[in-house]
């Protein structure tokens, strides 16, 4: 890859940003009345902080892998998104907001590599 990480700040933050979103809502889905009704939220709320992770720690070490990271990273964020936006919770509304936000980034990121 010719890229450097500087390059990458827009998508890094981005991932910062929703890793934290889904952390927040893995914690409030947690606390919600009907927690198994937000099972599936709480998943995909863990797998997209992992990923989201995964792609910004790519990104700065500058890694060969780093646009394929992303590309998958944007998928699960896609479905993360979607699962939030099915519930009214702020914290869902929040997560999924944030999860579009990465998604358009990580798709950006992986199509210009």
């Amino acid at each position: 890859m010719n890229h450097t990480p500087n390059q990458y700040m827009s998508c890094i933050e981005a991932c910062q940003s929703c890793a934290t979103a889904c952390h927040q809502c893995f914690a409030a889905c947690l606390k919600e009345d009907d927690v198994k009704m937000m099972a599936r939220c709480i998943a995909l709320d863990v797998d997209c902080a992992a990923a989201c992770s995964f792609a910004a720690d790519a990104m700065a070490r500058n890694s060969e892998h780093a646009a394929a990271i992303c590309a998958l990273c944007a998928q699960i964020c896609k479905a993360c998104a979607d699962e939030c936006a099915k519930h009214e919770a702020n914290h869902c509304k929040a997560c999924a907001q944030a999860c579009l936000k990465c998604a358009q980034e990580c798709d950006a990121m992986a199509r210009a590599a």
